[in-house]
């Protein structure tokens, strides 16, 4: 099984990783979160409610949103663009990015606040798919934040970065992360460190710790799973 027996609670308003060796199962408990993948037991509610039986879309309705580890944004549209798609959403099933500019024009003021929040306000008509990778990336946050999100899942987000690129990224997180509540799944673990609230750590589909840091760092159990059983401590992976 995938995942099994996996349980943890994310507190309103924090940052909270999901980290573990690769295979552990991270990028499914995202996916059965969001609804890409349908759970065969257990139950997953959000702000009280049961949606295990919800629908992708509903579930980006009830404001659970997500990024991809691959960077999702529409390559032949500018960074402005991309943005007001996401921006029309408000507007419910009316399709209206498809017509003319007439439509879109009146999100540009607030999809260029948004550009601005990530860093991108000098790259507002760049093309997304002449966008660095670095800034890819913080367009996609860009588009997820003009979904507005209750909870905000970021799938390694600085994963195949430079060190210039991360400290970008993690810098945007910091700034974007005050009164909202953020899942992360997120291999570096200098990153998760300096981000986040509380920790699960999963290997091979379950629970293998929880806590902060500085506790989940020097359990016995997370150190082997990462290191092996030779080594004293995982603070400087």
């Amino acid at each position: 099984m995938a995942v099994q027996g996996v349980d943890f609670d994310i507190e309103n308003g924090s940052i909270h990783a999901l980290i573990g060796p690769n295979g552990a199962g991270k990028t499914t408990c995202f996916n059965l979160l969001t609804k890409f993948l349908q759970p065969t037991a257990g139950t997953i509610r959000f702000e009280g409610h049961d949606i295990t039986g919800l629908a992708p879309a509903d579930i980006a309705r009830l404001g659970m949103v997500r990024s991809f580890q691959i960077s999702a944004v529409f390559g032949h549209m500018t960074a402005l663009e991309n943005v007001r798609i996401a921006l029309a959403r408000a507007r419910g099933g009316n399709f209206d990015f498809w017509r003319g500019e007439k439509i879109l024009n009146q999100y540009n003021e607030q999809a260029q606040a948004l550009l601005a929040d990530v860093g991108l306000d000098d790259h507002v008509d760049t093309p997304a798919a002449l966008l660095s990778y670095g800034r890819k990336r913080a367009l996609e946050i860009a588009t997820t934040l003009a979904l507005d999100p209750r909870l905000m899942l970021l799938d390694e987000p600085t994963a195949g970065m430079t060190e210039a690129d991360v400290e970008r990224i993690v810098a945007l997180i910091r700034k974007i992360r005050k009164g909202r509540t953020i899942l992360m799944v997120e291999h570096n673990l200098s990153v998760v460190s300096g981000l986040s609230d509380r920790i699960t750590v999963l290997a091979r589909g379950r629970v293998l710790a929880a806590g902060d840091y500085a506790t989940v760092s020097r359990d016995p159990a997370v150190i082997e799973a990462y290191l092996g059983s030779d080594h004293s401590g995982v603070d400087h992976v």
